[in-house]
């Protein structure tokens, strides 16, 4: 298996353990040093374990849903749908990678909106994809 294949199938796993509820395999794909991210709220997590213990710590229900995984080299992103108590955001997560492992991580949140109307015209609804709205 190629580095890139290596790489894909750890993100894979990621998101697996994430829904499972496996703290231990969801972060084994960070490096013990790696920097994660939050924009939209200005936080910064250094370190596996404190990555890990905000994650575990979650009070939500939470459930992953992946739409799509895409990178090369370094670079890879991941879109998913995070639902939280039954409510769904939409996240894009940036991962740089070095030596195989995750190195820094920015994810930014957003919530499902409706549509305006003077769009209708224009747009096509996305496949196997509905937004309630807001």
């Amino acid at each position: 298996m190629d580095a890139e294949s290596r790489i894909r199938a750890a993100i894979e796993e990621h998101w697996r353990a994430s829904e499972r509820g496996d703290v231990a395999a969801e972060h084994a794909v960070y490096a013990a040093d790696a920097v994660l991210d939050y924009p939209q709220s200005g936080e910064r997590f250094r370190g596996r374990e404190k990555i890990a213990a905000q994650r575990g710590g979650h009070p939500a229900d939470r459930h992953f849903t992946v739409l799509r995984v895409t990178g090369h080299a370094r670079w890879w992103v991941s879109e998913c749908v995070i639902t939280y108590d039954g409510v769904p955001s939409y996240s894009v997560s940036v991962m740089e990678f070095a030596d195989g492992q995750v190195v820094h991580e920015t994810q930014y949140f957003a919530g499902p909106f409706g549509a305006p109307e003077w769009r209708a015209a224009l747009a096509e609804p996305m496949p196997g994809r509905t937004v309630e709205e807001a």
